[in-house]
């Protein structure tokens, strides 16, 4: 009686997308094995969706309609499987399973039919078919701790950062080979080429720098300090800047892509939450926010930050680093993503107002 209730009252409120949004901000909550779609003008939850244990990293689909989400698990429960969640009417579509391979992490739904996902605890880049599940490429990188990913335009390649070796493996996804690991400093871990393919930007966290690689030559081609463990990448669409979280600062910082010098960088200024000491993740910066998570907007003129230990997501001007707007999230957001897909679905919101009823 109580699902015939909710559900006739949805169907008499109709749907709660908020009007004029240009896209939907998505937010990995790992310890609360959800991921949440967020009008970012309002800051409103939009939908809410389990996953599996302790998910990391998320990634779109070209289309927008569909994301992949690694559940990683932990040291004491490795996870295996990669989750494929409906944007429109937001849900779990169906749980891949990834094993043997562990501990799946970094993630990039770079075609149609096609996921490379990266697996610690095997050494490896799988590329999955989403609506199968089935692998259809296993590519060894050898390295220790191979952690995220990002895909050539076009599909051809591949670069998976490895922080145990600090290197970047360069793989040939059409020939389903390794082509070379690159000395990019200890504790590589961000990694973002720019848009058009030509540079590909590594941060190392331990060795404090930003290693940029020339794609054509596969080469390390400049090296820029950036103390503050530096964490996550993200280029904006023009190219013509790079935007980098450091975890152990808990800044923002930008540098202009041409003459890779830095131009600004801004505090992620907002307090702990309770309890964040006693997080596990705490460890790696003990009096830092831990901003992590980094994407830039579709239209390029702000970037979202996840601050780790905050439970929140701060929104940041792209030319200012000026902060526009913090939204609450709970549950240590770590992955982000966006699109221009708004969902069909009715939102937490009227769900929560309709259950007090």
């Amino acid at each position: 009686m109580r699902f015939r209730t909710l559900i006739t009252a949805f169907l008499a409120t109709g749907l709660c997308a908020a009007p004029g949004a240009a896209e939907t901000l998505l937010v990995v909550r790992k310890s609360d094995a959800a991921v949440d779609l967020i009008d970012p003008g309002s800051g409103s939850r939009l939908a809410s969706v389990s996953l599996g244990y302790a998910p990391h990293e998320i990634s779109v689909s070209p289309d927008g309609r569909l994301a992949a989400v690694s559940n990683y698990g932990s040291r004491e429960q490795p996870g295996s499987t990669l989750s494929i969640v409906d944007l429109e009417q937001p849900r779990e579509l169906r749980r891949i399973d990834l094993a043997p391979h562990t501990r799946p992490h970094g993630v990039a739904w770079f075609a149609p039919d096609r996921i490379a996902v990266t697996t610690e605890g095997s050494k490896h880049l799988l590329v999955v078919e989403p609506a199968s599940g089935r692998i259809v490429a296993a590519i060894a990188t050898d390295q220790d701790v191979s952690h995220m990913v990002v895909v050539a335009v076009g599909g051809q390649r591949a670069y998976v950062t490895n922080i145990g070796s600090g290197t970047t493996t360069a793989l040939d996804l059409a020939a389903g080979r390794k082509l070379t690991d690159l000395a990019t400093g200890a504790g590589s871990e961000a990694l973002a080429l720019t848009p058009d393919g030509r540079e590909l930007w590594v941060a190392a966290r331990a060795a404090g720098e930003l290693a940029i690689v020339n794609t054509d030559k596969l080469e390390v081609t400049a090296r820029l300090p950036l103390s503050g463990i530096p964490i996550r990448i993200a280029i904006t669409p023009d190219g013509r800047t790079a935007l980098v979280t450091c975890a152990g600062t808990a800044e923002i910082v930008a540098f202009d892509v041409v003459t890779r010098s830095e131009r600004a960088r801004r505090e992620v200024d907002v307090p702990r939450a309770p309890g964040a000491a006693q997080r596990p993740l705490a460890r790696l910066a003990p009096d830092s926010v831990l901003p992590i998570g980094l994407r830039v907007s579709g239209d390029g003129a702000s970037a979202f930050v996840a601050a780790t230990m905050g439970d929140v997501v701060v929104q940041f001007a792209t030319g200012s680093l000026e902060p526009l707007r913090t939204i609450g999230v709970g549950g240590e957001p770590d992955g982000l993503a966006v699109t221009s897909v708004l969902p069909k679905a009715p939102c937490h919101a009227c769900q929560a107002e309709t259950e007090l009823n």
